[in-house]
């Protein structure tokens, strides 16, 4: 599969299970993936992983990617969540018919853009994740992967494994 994809990660505490087991499961699928953040260079995660970005996310030519996912972590809700030029990359990426996607508070920061409202989605399950959820008018359901035929949105680290086979299957 000669399929790409774009990581967007926050420029620290990303999560790492939710970043490398997806990662994981799409280049074992030949799919390869790109990281990209609010900056380059080498970023630590919540529990001091690392990852390097080799892109800042702007800088994105968005008809190279077949999927762009947004990868939570705590730095996620600093940096990602209500993030202006996030969005409207986001908003890019569904207008191209591109796979979007979004993992924990990644999922919040693709509820943001007002796609997934009307729809089902999943996030990491707290209050402040779900009632991001709902205010875009999403209807929050607790599983570990919701997948529409155009967005995936994923619970967490619990659901990392399973959102990196439904992304896999979805670019299939």
């Amino acid at each position: 599969m000669s399929k790409k994809a774009l990581f967007i990660i926050p420029p620290e505490r990303f999560n790492e299970d939710e970043l490398f087991k997806p990662k994981e499961a799409l280049e074992q699928a030949g799919v390869t993936v790109t990281l990209a953040s609010t900056k380059t260079g080498e970023i630590i995660g919540d529990y001091n992983g690392k990852a390097t970005a080799v892109l800042v996310f702007t800088d994105a030519v968005l008809a190279d990617y077949d999927v762009v996912s947004v990868i939570g972590g705590s730095g996620t809700n600093d940096y990602l969540w209500n993030n202006a030029d996030l969005q409207a990359l986001l908003k890019q990426t569904h207008e191209q018919k591109k796979l979007l996607a979004g993992i924990c508070a990644g999922s919040v920061a693709v509820a943001q853009t007002g796609l997934l409202s009307g729809r089902t989605a999943t996030c990491y399950p707290v209050d402040v994740q779900k009632d991001q959820l709902q205010s875009h008018q999403a209807e929050y359901v607790a599983q570990h992967v919701v997948a529409h035929s155009d967005i995936i949105t994923a619970d967490g680290p619990d659901g990392a494994q399973d959102f990196g086979a439904a992304l896999v299957k979805a670019l299939q």
